[in-house]
């Protein structure tokens, strides 16, 4: 098998690195890493939310709904996301939030991969 290709388990992997699959912060030599995009495979049990808003956002980012019922804040409108497949898009400079209405799996693709930035102070990995 080449260097150049990784097979795992969302589930699994996520579970070692804050959810995150892929981004900046994955180390160079492995496939995983990527400037260009990051992506994690969030699971959340029922009553989860974001400890504060991300603010000053410099990335877009996409949500997907794979399982629950997930809530995203956003600056006057409030997103509820019940079906299998349901999403959001928001681009740069869009504050947002967010609350797991009940135990969900939600994968969510933002890009650029901006190293060093982290919102918040809440210990997670790259938000």
């Amino acid at each position: 098998m080449s260097d150049s290709v990784y097979v795992g388990n969302a589930g699994k992997d996520a579970a070692l690195d804050w959810g995150w699959l892929l981004g900046h912060f994955k180390d160079v030599s492995d496939p995983r890493h990527s400037e260009d995009v990051e992506i994690k495979w969030g699971v959340h049990p029922p009553g989860d939310e974001r400890a504060q808003w991300v603010t000053g956002e410099e990335r877009t980012a996409l949500l997907v709904l794979i399982s629950g019922r997930f809530r995203v804040e956003l600056p006057g409108r409030s997103v509820l996301l019940a079906e299998q497949g349901d999403y959001v898009v928001w681009g740069k400079g869009v504050d947002h939030s967010w609350y797991a209405e009940e135990e969900s799996v939600v994968l969510t693709v933002r890009w650029p991969s901006v190293p060093g930035y982290k919102a918040g102070d809440d210990g997670a990995a790259p938000e």
